[in-house]
């Protein structure tokens, strides 16, 4: 009888696999990094402002009242 042949395949072809998915994981995790957005600065004008004033007033006069008490809700 002939001794059996050690067979190194597939233990070879699973660490090449694993290289892969690790290297693949890398490139997918270092190509989702955002980008720096540049801040612009703008200058608010009258228009502007008077226009955020009448936000204002407007929500100062909604009625935001629920009716719940918080307290109690938990």
């Amino acid at each position: 009888m002939e001794p059996e042949k050690k067979s190194n395949g597939a233990l070879i072809g699973l660490a090449i696999i694993i290289i892969i998915l690790i290297v693949g994981g890398i490139y997918i995790w270092q190509s989702r990094e955002m980008p720096e957005i540049p801040v612009q600065s703008e200058t608010i004008t009258n228009e502007d402002s008077s226009e955020l004033d009448t936000l204002e007033a407007d929500l100062q006069m909604t009625d935001t009242e629920t009716g719940v008490d918080v307290d109690a809700v938990n």
